[in-house]
């Protein structure tokens, strides 16, 4: 047999592209190898469905657990050093209102109001629960995001904030309580007397009722009146600390000088990311595992490829050494296995970008449909903070993952189709 002289010819040319749509369609009787072509599709679609679900869950729960800390808890809260005066220590601020006014003069703040803190006990008939009020007045109550700003999630009228008290919604729910009834509040820190300190006890009318979106704030926070507060916890003329908001949450750290200056040596701050720096460090550390172990699942299904591949070179010998005896180049036998490999790759990762996208965006039926099946409970919010699982689709992680899978498929492709070019078509040939 006499082999032609091979032909040089366009990369990716129109009759590479028929051969290898042949060979990937071809039946069971004709040597194809369909089965472990639906095998290697199906696992490209599920591996790059799974990393993009990973990638949305994981940032819809990163922005989710952000937004409410910085919905409901200052960007940056200042407070005093430790000073003696008529000899005691103290931390109170006695001069609130000119630290305000210093701090909002800094470029970048959008608001200082002046709280009072303190931990008490709330009763409601034979309830109890463990409160941490607030005081603070009724105009910075109305510019916290999560709090004064969220019609749909609370019940009352905030407008009456000076006639009592505002809760959380997870601290109505363990008293018992709605708007109208009066809770009593108990502190061990009460009046002074020749006998020690009494408990101070003081009953106030819920009038408005919040759900901040974190399960750990609506189950402890309360909100007095600021002028109620200071007469409540002994705090008269003076305050615990001042509640900063930033314009630009996430660069808070370059604010830390310019406050201290504005309020002099006597001040100390803390920011949001010194409060939950930890946690939002092991999310980044939990992103880049998960992000591994998912790179690792795309490559195990990116291998079935390669598997599918070696059976198709295997079985499509005899037509291999006849295509080289026509002409072929080996770099057109090469492409055309190339584009079996590479095309089942393109596929899987275009069906797994729908099924992880569509999965995404309706992942609140999905988890109600979890929640049917476990009979509730599927989600717990006391464990994990936030009452719903999120998901958030980004452009980039969906070209992250797209990035992955595509190149991963198309080097595991490389292997098998350069075996399929250096085949000798005489000992192809041999034995037919």
């Amino acid at each position: 047999m006499t082999q032609t002289k091979p032909v040089s010819t366009p990369p990716f040319s129109r009759f590479e592209w028929l051969i290898a749509w042949r060979y990937l369609r071809a039946r069971r009787e004709e040597g194809g190898v369909s089965t472990m072509t639906w095998i290697s599709l199906i696992g490209i679609t599920l591996a790059v469905a799974a990393l993009i679900i990973t990638l949305a869950v994981r940032t819809g729960f990163r922005n989710e657990f952000v937004d409410t800390i910085l919905g409901s808890n200052a960007h940056v809260t200042v407070y005093s050093s430790i000073y003696v005066e008529e000899g005691q220590t103290s931390r109170a601020i006695t001069d609130f209102d000119a630290w305000s006014d210093a701090i909002r003069a800094v470029p970048g703040v959008t608001r200082a109001a002046p709280l009072v803190r303190g931990q008490v006990l709330g009763s409601y008939r034979s309830s109890n629960a463990a409160i941490d009020v607030y005081g603070i007045s009724y105009d910075d109550l109305l510019t916290i995001p999560r709090v004064g700003q969220t019609p749909d999630d609370s019940w009352g009228d905030i407008s009456r904030f000076a006639e009592g008290i505002a809760i959380g919604s997870g601290v109505a729910r363990e008293l018992g309580v709605s708007v109208g009834d009066r809770v009593k509040l108990i502190s061990p820190n009460g009046a002074k007397t020749a006998f020690g300190t009494s408990p101070r006890v003081s009953t106030y009318e819920v009038v408005y009722v919040f759900t901040a979106g974190r399960y750990d704030i609506d189950k402890t926070r309360a909100y007095l009146p600021f002028a109620e507060a200071q007469k409540y916890f002994n705090r008269a003329g003076a305050a615990d600390e001042i509640e900063v908001m930033v314009e630009q949450p996430e660069q808070v750290d370059e604010l830390a000088l310019p406050l201290l200056t504005a309020v002099g040596e006597r001040g100390m701050i803390w920011t949001w990311r010194d409060a939950s720096g930890s946690f939002l460090r092991a999310l980044d550390i939990e992103d880049n595992v998960m992000f591994v172990i998912l790179s690792i699942l795309v490559l195990i299904a990116a291998m079935n490829i390669v598997s599918g591949l070696i059976m198709l070179v295997k079985n499509k010998g005899r037509d291999i050494g006849i295509l080289r005896t026509i002409g072929l180049t080996q770099a057109s036998v090469m492409r055309v296995f190339f584009i079996c490999g590479a095309f089942t790759g393109i596929i899987g990762t275009v069906l797994g970008v729908l099924l992880g996208a569509l999965f995404a965006m309706y992942i609140d039926n999905i988890m109600a449909f979890v929640n049917y099946l476990n009979g509730g409970g599927a989600w717990d919010p006391s464990i994990r903070g936030i009452y719903a699982l999120p998901a958030e689709l980004r452009f980039v992680d969906v070209a992250k993952a797209v990035s992955l899978s595509l190149g991963l498929s198309f080097i595991v492709t490389i292997f098998p189709a350069r075996k399929a070019a250096r085949m000798n078509p005489v000992e192809a040939l041999r034995y037919e």
